[in-house]
């Protein structure tokens, strides 16, 4: 009697007659809930089941005739046909800036200027040592006139006396002397070079103080402005940018790895702006560089592409996508490239046979293009309606050429213009 007692509270309180009344509609309300989601479930798989029940059909496309234009796309940037920057060789301050973004400039017209001060001063000096030192080969030149005098009188005296005077120390001495001034003449003579040397240096480091422009241009960088010092080390400050033209441009594009072996010079192509999204503008190959760049694992090569820019509405650094025309075919037999990628279901393979999860989740799409081993030794081929069964296909092998991404040409002979070839299959909705 007492265990009884004992378990009939738990029984009690696993079937919820202990519960409050409103934790009874709570649960009620869950159990409710739960059976429609299970039925909606339900009924939703034998709607669909329902609905792609038949049979199975082909879609077919028909095989044409027309022009095929193969193209490659590649993207880049605008740049200028020839862009200098123009620097500072020496270290100062910046006393003047006479031109501003975008002014067209020629070569040789003045850019700006450094502060002079030091530079003239330096001029100055040397200028001075430069006359010190002509001054010093004038003394030198006097000695050496007058050392060779006294030589000449003593060698005199030494003939008339017979030569009993002068004695021959004093004779040489005399030579002696004459040869010391002409020594020193000479080592003036080379001061004077280094002084002028000094002095040419000195000056061309006070033309360097105006900055020119080397080219005829527009100004598309200007980093400099006056009072600012600029530091000359090892390597030259970039104070001003300029293109030379920008009525001719460049675009230098990357093309991949798979399809430079069809990029040449002298090709066409046509590239559109994101600032001119409506407009289609030309272009020229000019050069396909060896080089390769890889950038993120993608092996690129860079194609330079030349462009005319007459009412400038191009602008240097601009993205630009370009489609690179490697070749045009008239009237060729075109193949959709669906039909190439089709291949028929396996012998095995049923539409129907799809699982509950596979119903209840999307399904994925069925590999297309790859085939058997044994199809690919085959080479390529299309899939048509037989003529005397419609429910049967045949392959039919071709030989395919260029492609523009939706079409194929292809040889003549295999396939005729009208031709219908199976693109995919389709389920019939009864």
């Amino acid at each position: 009697m007492t265990e009884k007692k004992d378990t009939e509270p738990d029984i009690a309180h696993v079937l919820g007659l202990d519960q409050s009344p409103a934790q009874g509609k709570r649960l009620i309300r869950w159990i409710v809930l739960s059976l429609l989601f299970v039925a909606g479930v339900t009924a939703v798989l034998l709607w669909r089941t329902g609905n792609n029940a038949g049979a199975l059909q082909y879609k077919t496309q028909e095989v044409r005739r027309g022009n095929l234009t193969v193209t490659v796309t590649a993207t880049g940037r605008l740049e200028p046909t020839n862009q200098v920057d123009v620097g500072s060789e020496l270290s100062g301050i910046i006393e003047t800036v006479d031109v501003d973004y975008n002014d067209r400039v020629k070569a040789g017209q003045v850019l700006a200027r450094l502060d002079t001060s030091k530079l003239e001063a330096q001029v100055l000096k040397s200028r001075s040592a430069l006359e010190s030192s002509r001054a010093r080969v004038r003394q030198a030149e006097a000695t050496v006139r007058e050392t060779r005098d006294q030589l000449a009188r003593l060698q005199q005296v030494l003939e008339m006396s017979g030569g009993k005077v002068p004695s021959q120390r004093e004779l040489d001495a005399a030579q002696a002397e004459f040869a010391r001034a002409e020594a020193d003449e000479a080592s003036a003579r080379s001061a004077v070079a280094e002084a002028r040397s000094t002095l040419d240096a000195n000056e061309t480091d006070l033309a360097k103080a105006v900055i020119r422009s080397p080219i005829n241009g527009i100004v598309l960088v200007r980093a400099v402005e006056p009072g600012q010092t600029v530091a000359a080390s090892l390597q030259a400050p970039v104070l001003f940018t300029l293109a030379e033209d920008l009525t001719s441009m460049e675009l230098h594009v990357d093309v991949d790895e798979a399809d430079v072996g069809q990029v040449q010079e002298g090709q066409t192509a046509s590239f559109t702006v994101d600032a001119y999204p409506e407009r289609t503008f030309t272009a020229r190959i000019t050069q396909v560089r060896f080089g390769s760049r890889k950038v993120e694992g993608v092996v690129t090569y860079e194609t330079l592409l030349r462009l005319d820019n007459s009412d400038l509405s191009l602008r240097p650094g601009m993205t630009a996508t370009a489609d690179i025309t490697v070749n045009r075919i008239e009237n060729a037999l075109l193949i959709p490239n669906a039909a190439l990628r089709f291949t028929p279901p396996g012998p095995g393979e049923k539409e129907e046979d799809v699982g509950f999860i596979e119903k209840l989740l999307p399904r994925r799409p069925r590999r297309s293009g790859g085939g058997t081993p044994q199809a690919q030794r085959e080479g390529p081929r299309v899939w048509v309606p037989d003529e005397k069964n419609s429910q049967r296909i045949r392959p039919v092998p071709v030989e395919t050429g260029f492609t523009d991404g939706s079409v194929t040409s292809a040889s003549d002979g295999a396939l005729q213009p009208g031709q219908r070839v199976i693109v995919g299959m389709e389920k019939m909705v009864k």
